[in-house]
């Protein structure tokens, strides 16, 4: 089966969320079931600088899409023995930053249009295209508008999945015919419509594929109603039928406690205690927190945003700093919430530190170091950082949405069953309830906290059950 991921990011080459580590993990699960998967992206700035020199040039092609004409060039390349190709085209890609631009709607257009248009060129033709999140929403569209009269494009069958509803790629409707030179007939009809005088190209990955997927069960019925559905909840009731949501998994490879070269003692769990307790130590040594192995450390490791739930760590900052505990917080986005986090460090020296910013290395030593993993979402889609902490014997305490209710199970204190702590509603009291509920597990009921870190460790977060679901998916379709 030939099955071809098509994507705005992906490791290892460049990455911005979630999403990057998906395309970098998935298809190698994949493959080792037995299916040819190959991954198109566009060349950014970072990776053209760093990696171009090695690509293979394969080949280009002219465009002409709408009031758009110019040349694409592919290039070629191989990781973890997954092909990968890029598409260049130097105006569109090579900036400073991935997205955020008054023209992105311009450029992912330009992106959709040759993904289709690299089959001929390299010589390979998918059976599948599984398109990714809004910036590869118009793929579908364009195959079954402008390759109507095409055999071979019509026999490809798509697969749509939505890492996060909140981005839908709205434009206005002028530009369906500007950026991709589609009769108005198909806004008129109702098709490419969304609201008046706009066009949303995850409405149209919706609408024109074959099948969609979310990134959790959870979160494929969540997004049905008005509250979690961005207004796209009416078209996606109309494709119940053919969503489903298969929750994300991690790379265990990369994520791996025993291999990891950035942490400064390697674990399983044979010997976790011993292994996060040097981990903690160098962690707190390093960031400049007091070395005390027995407090309760947390750690945060987001996009700080209202959508991650950082509103109700900042009302509640306070209370949480009350209590023995120590607070590390890696992450950046709404200034407003970055400067409290500032304002924290600088009210509770050697207690709480925010690194703002990303780190990798430091990520990892943060699952390593931290005993508890805090992650009250607003909403998540699936989420990858509960799984990572779990993999590393920190204990998510998260908020019951999307993905976080589908892999977190909360501690049971009956009978001991558990990987994390939950809660139910956007309520900073019930938060609060939720960890002190996990620091009197902590401090007085350590056998208790020992098996949940064990149970946490135990747990598959690999992608082994998830990948077998989309290979069934794609098996359906072709």
């Amino acid at each position: 089966m030939r099955v071809l991921f098509a994507a705005s990011e992906g490791l290892p080459f460049i990455k911005t969320g979630g999403l990057a580590d998906v395309i970098g993990s998935l298809p190698k699960i994949l493959k080792e079931n037995g299916v040819d998967v190959r991954v198109v992206l566009p060349m950014y700035k970072k990776t053209a600088e760093k990696d171009r020199a090695n690509f293979e040039r394969v080949g280009s092609c002219e465009v002409h899409s709408g009031d758009i004409h110019t040349i694409a060039t592919y290039y070629k390349t191989e990781a973890d023995g997954i092909p990968f190709y890029f598409v260049e085209h130097a105006g569109y890609f090579e900036r400073d930053t991935l997205y955020g631009y008054d023209d992105d709607g311009e450029r992912f257009a330009f992106f959709d249009k040759v993904v289709l248009e690299m089959f001929n060129v390299v010589g390979w033709m998918p059976e599948v295209v599984h398109c990714h999140d809004w910036q590869t929403g118009m793929i579908p569209a364009i195959a079954k508008i402008h390759y109507a009269n095409d055999e071979a494009m019509q026999s490809v069958k798509f697969v749509y999945t939505i890492h996060n509803l909140l981005f839908q790629g709205i434009y206005s409707a002028d530009k369906l015919w500007s950026y991709f030179g589609i009769p108005y007939e198909w806004y008129a009809n109702g098709t490419l419509r969304f609201h008046d005088n706009c066009i949303s190209y995850l409405k149209a990955g919706v609408v024109l594929s074959d099948k969609i997927t979310t990134v959790s069960p959870t979160y494929s019925q969540e997004i049905l109603t008005p509250y979690f559905g961005e207004k796209m909840e009416d078209v996606l009731r109309m494709r119940q039928g053919d969503l489903s949501g298969i929750v994300n998994g991690i790379d265990m490879a990369v994520w791996d406690p025993a291999t990891d070269k950035t942490l400064t003692e390697n674990y399983d769990t044979g010997n976790w205690k011993a292994g996060k307790a040097a981990n903690k130590a160098a962690l707190q040594r390093d960031l400049g927190l007091r070395e005390d192995p027995n407090v309760l450390l947390i750690g945060l490791v987001s996009r700080l945003t209202t959508q991650k739930g950082m509103d109700m760590v900042i009302n509640r900052l306070h209370d949480l700093m009350s209590g023995d505990v120590q607070f590390v917080v890696l992450g950046s986005g709404d200034k407003g919430i970055e400067n409290a986090l500032k304002g924290m460090e600088h009210q509770y020296r050697r207690r709480a530190v925010f690194y703002c910013g990303y780190n990798e290395a430091l990520a990892h030593r943060i699952y390593a170091g931290s005993d508890l993993f805090l992650m009250p979402s607003a909403f998540e889609p699936c989420g990858i950082s509960q799984l990572n902490a779990m993999r590393y014997g920190s204990l998510p305490l998260v908020r019951e949405t999307g993905g976080l209710r589908d892999t977190v199970q909360p501690y049971n204190q009956y009978t001991g069953e558990g990987t994390g702590f939950s809660f139910t509603n956007i309520n900073a009291d019930e938060m609060m309830n939720c960890i002190r509920l996990a620091m009197d597990t902590y401090y007085f009921h350590r056998h208790a906290w020992d098996q949940l870190v064990l149970n946490a460790m135990n747990k598959d977060v690999s992608w082994n059950t998830s990948a077998v679901e989309y290979h069934n998916l794609y098996k359906q379709l072709v």
